[in-house]
């Protein structure tokens, strides 16, 4: 196999042209794909039923916590069964938040659903869940390190977008399919495919990393390679959501406006606020961090997060940001993920899966056509993911095996995936029964993974470490 850490300059030439068509051509086949879809046309809307009167305050807050903790303890009881099996506990926690949800709760004891998970809970369950996704998602920005991504630049950016372009799009072309029979007439074309192929495009950086950990691959060069197209996957794949919810907020003359803000506030992070982070964590290095210190960190993460959600591009971004921003290694690194971590994957993680829970229902795909619509998702996805890493792993110098293999870890979605989707549902480009899809694919997507991955490079699993924030 040849190596992929040393490349000539001619080679790095080669790759930066093919990566350039690569992109052109990806972009030019979306805006053909856009110009057909413009002249479909889907149904009009259903009409919402009227809502019923608001539960009393105080009923509100017993269900929630009541949601609450029926939520984390099926997560707990499950995750016991999931690392046994070989799966990411997360699993356990998404199957768990779609158990109590109106695909099994719902259908079997419709009665104990209402009472533990009541429509008019949902609102406030969602801001607890919102919460709980900003926390995390600036937990996942503090773990990436820079200089893991820096060391194979000139290979894994070729294989990381390739594992996104490729996807991206296929679910843009599958959109021409599923607009005139799974959208609305009120949603456009274009913010349909652009969703469908940003949801296609997802890889979870924290369920690879917990792959490779339990398979004891981390610091191979499969792991490392891995690792590194999973962390610039993730930086691309928030800038592409940030980029595609702007566009779905925007009016047609303030798109540029908001990308010229984002822009400028991604330009901000990295002149102003890095440096600023650098010499705060520098002056926490010789001691353990301030309850002072903790909280101008804990006030830029809102503040961050405040403003994304201002510019219109949603607060996780933000969040993200300002994780990707500090540096990784440092004194107040470790104390902001230890003082946030288990509350964030404990509780108000269980709180978003319950909402998650909450909007899938399996009940929605009705007949044999929804449900091989579902498997020509689960198959695009698929192939996309896995096609388009393998064959760039290849013309990096891979080996059949390891491209197959990394393939194999890129198609691994997990919570990230169901980050985007609820965005989407929030923003109103999905309905709920294209989500219910998606998120049956980034389940089956996510947890054929690690086997495949066993009986491709014969890796028995390892004892799997504490739950964190990589689950």
């Amino acid at each position: 196999m040849k190596t992929t850490g040393v490349v000539s300059g001619s080679q790095m030439l080669r790759l930066a042209a093919l990566y350039v068509a690569v992109v052109l051509a990806a972009v030019a086949v979306f805006f053909l794909i856009q110009s057909y879809g413009d002249n479909l046309s889907a149904p009009a809307p259903a009409t919402a039923a009227a809502s019923g009167a608001s539960a009393k305050s105080s009923d509100v807050l017993y269900h929630l916590l009541l949601a609450l903790a029926a939520v984390v303890a099926v997560g707990r009881l499950l995750n016991p069964l999931f690392k046994w099996i070989g799966q990411p506990p997360v699993i356990g926690e998404v199957i768990g938040g779609i158990l109590l949800g109106p695909s099994l709760l719902g259908l079997v004891a419709p009665s104990v659903y209402l009472y533990v998970l009541p429509p008019d809970v949902a609102p406030y369950l969602g801001m607890v869940a919102q919460l709980g996704v900003i926390l995390y998602m600036f937990l996942v920005g503090l773990e990436l390190n820079p200089a893991q991504m820096r060391g194979r630049v000139h290979s894994t950016v070729a294989i990381s977008h390739a594992s996104i372009v490729v996807p991206f799009v296929l679910g843009a072309g599958l959109a021409l399919y599923m607009y005139p029979r799974f959208s609305t007439s009120d949603v456009p074309f274009t913010n349909f495919a652009l969703f469908l192929g940003l949801a296609m495009s997802i890889t979870a950086f924290p369920v690879l990393a917990r792959i490779l950990s339990d398979c004891g691959l981390t610091v191979t060069e499969l792991g490392t390679i891995a690792l590194t197209c999973a962390a610039i996957d993730d930086v691309t794949a928030w800038c592409l959501l940030a980029f595609v919810v702007g566009v779905v907020q925007a009016t047609a003359n303030g798109t540029l406006f908001v990308a010229g803000l984002t822009l400028a506030f991604i330009a901000v992070m990295f002149i102003v606020i890095r440096p600023l982070a650098v010499w705060l964590a520098q002056r926490s290095e010789e001691r353990t961090p301030s309850q002072g210190t903790i909280a101008l960190a804990i006030l830029g993460l809102l503040l961050s997060s405040l403003s994304t959600e201002w510019i219109g591009i949603h607060a996780i971004f933000g969040a993200f940001l300002f994780g990707a921003v500090f540096p990784h290694d440092s004194h107040l690194a470790h104390s902001l993920r230890k003082g946030i971590e288990n509350l964030a994957t404990i509780l108000l993680l269980p709180a978003f899966f319950a909402f998650t829970g909450m909007r899938t229902s399996v009940g929605l795909l009705s007949g044999m056509y929804e449900w091989l619509i579902c498997g020509l998702i689960i198959a695009v996805a698929t192939a996309g993911k896995f096609g388009g890493s393998v064959v760039a792993a290849r013309f990096t110098g891979l080996g059949w095996r390891q491209s197959a293999a990394l393939g194999i870890l890129m198609n691994t979605r997990g919570l990230m995936e169901l980050i985007v989707l609820n965005v989407g549902l929030e923003l109103g480009v999905i309905s709920q029964k294209v989500f219910t899809m998606m998120v049956l694919m980034a389940l089956v997507t996510t947890i054929a993974s690690t086997p495949i991955l066993q009986r491709l490079i014969r890796v028995p699993m390892q004892k799997s470490s504490p739950v964190t924030v990589f689950d």
